[in-house]
């Protein structure tokens, strides 16, 4: 049944302040009733040992015990004397004094005087000290009575004294309006401290009903679970608040148990590397790319009020492998478009030959150019056997002759055609042959060697060029997603390709490293265990 159905607020601080309100007064209610109840038994017992206090000190009295022995019992006798006084000095509602036989020799109404008492004196007559509440001629009273003794110690009767038990009732019930002052003083003070609560707990929960709040969480799981972007959340310590489906898919976590990731620091959840930097902050900015894996992602991070943030994680692996497409296709135009060029200068040449009727001297020049083409296509077919990585290379020769550098096979290669993953291979060389020939680009005598190896079922690569090299300390650098020192494109960013080769070649367990070249420039090596079959 829901609230509105029964009447109530729907509001959740309303509720809130209603429950509170309740509880504060439900704990005053039995506060209140727990000081009470031990307060009656605490009043009961001082009233019967003031009643026993009075009665101890009449005893002592030698006159009462003296007229008692020495007088009958009469209401102008030295005993009823003695008794009012008492009673008058210490407001005591009665102070009776009887003898062996229960007959009473003192009482505040002089016509009981000689009257047996209305309660057994047994006990006090026996020598025993009696604290009770009991009903007698005068009413319900607090009782102390105590023997009373001879000069020689001989029990010659008895003490009863009674405080009257309105007095303590009414004691009792004058301390029920400052206890109630407290208890309202109390009250007001929790509701006081609940209504600020109340506020407080308004603002965080946008004056939102709970059906509301419980809808937004629905919904939100249902979202974070549902949508084909990741979601990080972090707290303000560093440990992971919530990790939904595609964000542990794209990280490569479990992806069966998002939640089992929740409270721990994302250093423990992810290795050490860019991803974490970025997601941690300790990579800022916009749009940040980064791989993971096989994956290229890019990251955002929204710091949230609290101090923590929320990462979003985009898949841009497809994107990027397209990219790298119309890169490679980019570079067959180039290729195509420099021997179509170089093909139209060597059709006017050869057509200037037959024009001036140099018959011989034209089939020279044709037998020429077809042999350097097909040099070239044999030299690249010879030492590499696989066709991708042989029109790879081929291509990339084109175009390096377009630029004016050569691009050559080191003596030492031989690769045949046993590659367990031909394509990873393409994209390794590629990245690392366009660096290449943009860094050997503009020297004075550029270019730029390749050499492809086997050794086992180990595949060794080694690009060498003429350009100014990479400094030592910036070695480990240029591998890190982002890093690099070329405008970036229209259609992406750069500084991936180097990470990319890094990350494939590990994948494969191996490595990517960066060195000197022997004649000078940069030499990057790249050793690739298992990739033949």
């Amino acid at each position: 049944m829901s609230a509105r159905r029964l009447g109530l607020p729907r509001r959740a601080v309303s509720q809130i302040l209603l429950t509170q309100l309740a509880i504060a007064a439900g704990v005053v209610v039995l506060a209140t009733g727990l000081f009470l109840a031990p307060l009656g038994a605490q009043l009961d017992d001082q009233a019967m040992r003031r009643a026993l206090a009075i009665a101890q000190s009449a005893a002592a009295d030698p006159a009462i015990a003296a007229g008692l022995l020495d007088s009958e019992a009469s209401a102008d006798g030295p005993v009823q004397a003695s008794a009012e006084r008492i009673r008058r000095a210490t407001g005591a509602e009665y102070v009776v004094v009887l003898d062996l036989d229960g007959i009473r020799r003192s009482h505040p109404s002089p016509d009981r005087i000689g009257l047996p008492v209305s309660t057994d004196p047994g006990d006090a007559l026996a020598g025993r000290e009696v604290m009770e509440i009991d009903d007698g001629t005068l009413g319900r009273s607090a009782r102390g009575k105590v023997p009373l003794l001879a000069a020689d110690g001989e029990i010659v009767g008895a003490v009863s004294v009674g405080i009257a038990y309105d007095s303590v009732r009414d004691r009792l019930l004058g301390a029920v309006p400052g206890l109630l002052a407290y208890a309202g003083g109390a009250l007001a003070a929790g509701a006081l401290a609940a209504y600020l609560l109340s506020r407080r707990i308004q603002r965080q929960t946008r004056d939102l009903a709970f059906s509301d709040i419980a809808g937004l969480l629905a919904e939100r799981e249902a979202m974070l679970h549902s949508i084909r972007e990741g979601v990080i959340a972090l707290a303000p310590d560093g440990r992971v608040r919530l990790v939904n489906d595609e964000a542990a898919r794209l990280l490569g976590l479990a992806p069966d148990s998002p939640g089992a990731f929740a409270g721990r620091p994302l250093d423990d959840v992810l290795t050490a590397g860019r991803t974490a930097d970025v997601l941690s902050g300790r990579v800022s900015g916009r749009d940040l790319l980064t791989v993971q894996g096989p994956r290229v992602l890019v990251a955002n991070r929204m710091p949230t009020a609290d101090g923590g943030a929320v990462a979003t994680l985009r898949d841009r692996t497809e994107l990027e492998h397209l990219s790298r497409e119309l890169d490679s296709t980019r570079g067959l135009i180039d290729a195509l478009r420099a021997q179509d060029h170089e093909h139209a200068n060597r059709l006017h040449t050869l057509l200037g030959l037959l024009e001036l009727g140099l018959h011989e001297e034209a089939v020279e020049f044709v037998t020429e150019v077809v042999g350097v083409h097909r040099t070239t296509a044999e030299q690249v077919t010879e030492k590499v056997h696989d066709p991708l990585l042989a029109a790879l290379l081929v291509g990339k020769a084109t175009v390096a002759a377009e630029r004016g550098i050569p691009l050559r096979l080191a003596s030492a290669t031989l690769l045949p055609d046993r590659l367990v993953d031909p394509g990873g291979l393409v994209t390794i060389v590629g990245n690392l042959v366009d660096n290449a020939l943009d860094a050997a680009a503009g020297g004075a005598a550029p270019w730029v060697e390749v050499e492809l190896r086997a050794e086992g079922r180990t595949a060794v690569l080694r690009v060498r060029d003429s350009g100014p090299g990479v400094p030592a300390g910036r070695r480990e650098e240029i591998f890190t997603e982002g890093w690099s020192t070329k405008q970036p494109r229209a259609h992406r960013e750069r500084g991936l390709g180097l990470a990319l080769v890094r990350r494939l070649a590990e994948r494969q367990g191996g490595s990517a490293r960066a060195g000197e070249a022997a004649d000078g420039g940069a030499e990057f090596s790249v050793v690739l265990p298992e990739a033949l079959r």
